[in-house]
């Protein structure tokens, strides 16, 4: 079993900044992919960003050029840093892992990014 644990969410200015933790836990030897998903109300689930153990990168396309996500592997730990932050970004942001094995992703309860015009 993998735990995550989301935090650096809140609520920030139209053009602002944050940065996004993730702290995994538990059967780490197990991860491989790690992402970040957000979901907005009233909408789906939907992917932001992913990082393969090798640091191979993937983003949605609405966020290429402001976020980039980084995990440090040493430290169990995934990161997303978003510059030039939108009120369109506003969601529950969810951290993920795959495992090696497949089956299941592991999902965080999440953190609430809020940015105000």
């Amino acid at each position: 079993q993998v735990q995550l644990v989301e935090s650096g969410g809140g609520l920030v200015q139209a053009g602002g900044s944050l940065r996004l933790s993730c702290a995994a836990s538990g059967s780490i030897f197990s991860i491989s992919t790690m992402g970040w998903y957000r979901q907005a109300p009233g909408k789906l689930r939907e992917l932001v960003a992913t990082i393969t153990r090798g640091g191979k990168t993937n983003y949605a396309d609405s966020v290429k050029g402001r976020f980039t996500i980084s995990r440090d592997n040493a430290d169990n730990t995934l990161y997303l840093q978003m510059n030039s932050l939108k009120p369109d970004d506003t969601a529950v942001y969810y951290c993920r892992a795959d495992s090696w094995a497949g089956g299941m992703p592991y999902w965080g309860k999440g953190t609430l990014v809020t940015i105000s015009s």
